[in-house]
């Protein structure tokens, strides 16, 4: 085999243990680091209105905590109750939860289902998962103030988790 081959196996086998989830051995979410690269810009309707990451960048000041979800995944439905507990512990973060690959009935009936008080999205038109491009679900992004991705998580967080990235990029 040659090398350009052989890197290409490589490559391949890393993507495929990608796609078939990263989270640890224990469940949480991975993080992959600090990607620093612009978050990209989106507009969803919200069960508050409507939601614009621009908007939102230029007048309110806060950084978001983005997660991707649907409401036919079994991480999501785990994640979210600690999602929802530290949207209480940091005011001083944007908690938005975009439900994707997924139909709005089913979005909004999974969040009365498990109570959650955080502003959640609505991605009708595919746009936000494109945009983003998640390994899988659920998919957690922060992004600073100034709209820079700090963390990309691909599976699911924890209060811990989130406390830990929180301090770090904003402590």
């Amino acid at each position: 085999m040659n090398r350009a081959a052989h890197l290409l196996t490589i490559a391949v086998a890393i993507l495929a243990l990608a796609a078939a989830g990263c989270t640890s051995d224990d469940g949480t979410g991975t993080s992959a680091g600090e990607p620093s690269e612009i978050a990209p810009i989106f507009a969803v309707e919200t069960t508050r209105g409507d939601f614009n990451l621009s908007d939102h960048l230029a007048s309110d000041g806060r950084p978001v905590f983005l997660n991707l979800w649907a409401s036919w995944c079994f991480p999501c439905r785990e994640e979210m109750p600690a999602i929802d507990r530290s949207a209480a512990a940091n005011p001083g973060v944007k908690f938005l939860g975009v439900s994707v690959q997924d139909s709005r009935d089913d979005a909004v009936a999974f969040g009365n289902e498990i109570g959650v008080t955080y502003e959640l999205g609505f991605d009708d038109d595919d746009a936000v998962n494109d945009a983003y491009n998640p390994l899988g679900l659920p998919a957690s992004y922060i992004i600073s103030a100034d709209g820079i991705i700090l963390e990309e998580i691909f599976g699911k967080v924890t209060e811990e988790d989130l406390a830990e990235w929180f301090a770090e990029h904003f402590g």
